[in-house]
């Protein structure tokens, strides 16, 4: 009776640990983000982390909310949206939404580049200082210090695809890298 005991005992704990040492049949699947849909030929995985959620206007196709940066109580937001006008057109727009507290060009600090996804010449902008946020075309703006935004426009035969990261600087600061990979991985699909 004693030795019985003893021996399902220990079968209970060596499955207790066993259970407790091994990963959850999900984490892989937490890990690897979520699939979207950027135009009718390309795929971005989004990272794991960032919350879905619904548009706030209709043109957006895809939205996401983006954990805070450290000390930072204001979530950050992406989203993922064709459009028309030329590539040099959206970015001017993008930058004109952003004035410098020293009042300083806001183009002369802005940083674009151009890289090679997926086939297709990707453009890549990164400016930061006071947002203009409208909520849409007749909608009043609110200013937002402290901001950054990541963004890039991805050509598909569709048109030009936009997307958007923003918020708090180090909200942004704290995804950037995040963001840097979910671009790269772009792919077609």
């Amino acid at each position: 009776m004693q030795r019985r005991k003893v021996f399902v005992m220990g079968l209970s704990l060596a499955c207790g640990l066993g259970l407790f040492l091994l990963p959850p049949a999900s984490a892989a699947e937490e890990k690897a983000g979520q699939t979207i849909q950027v135009g009718p030929d390309l795929k971005m995985t989004v990272p794991a982390e960032w919350s879905r959620k619904t548009p706030r206007v209709k043109i957006v196709e895809h939205e996401f909310a983006i954990p805070g940066g450290e000390g930072e109580e204001s979530a950050g937001r992406m989203t993922v949206m064709v459009a028309g006008g030329s590539v040099e057109a959206n970015v001017e727009r993008w930058l004109g939404q952003f004035t410098q507290p020293d009042g300083s060009s806001t183009a002369e600090k802005a940083k674009t580049e151009k890289k090679q996804v997926a086939g297709t010449e990707v453009t890549v902008v990164d400016v930061s200082g006071t947002y203009r946020d409208s909520r849409g075309p007749f909608a009043p703006a609110v200013e937002r210090p402290g901001y950054r935004m990541l963004a890039a426009i991805v050509p598909t035969s569709q048109g030009n695809y936009f997307i958007k990261l923003y918020g708090p600087k180090k909200t942004i600061a704290a995804n950037e890298k995040a963001f840097a990979k979910m671009i790269e991985g772009i792919r077609k699909g």
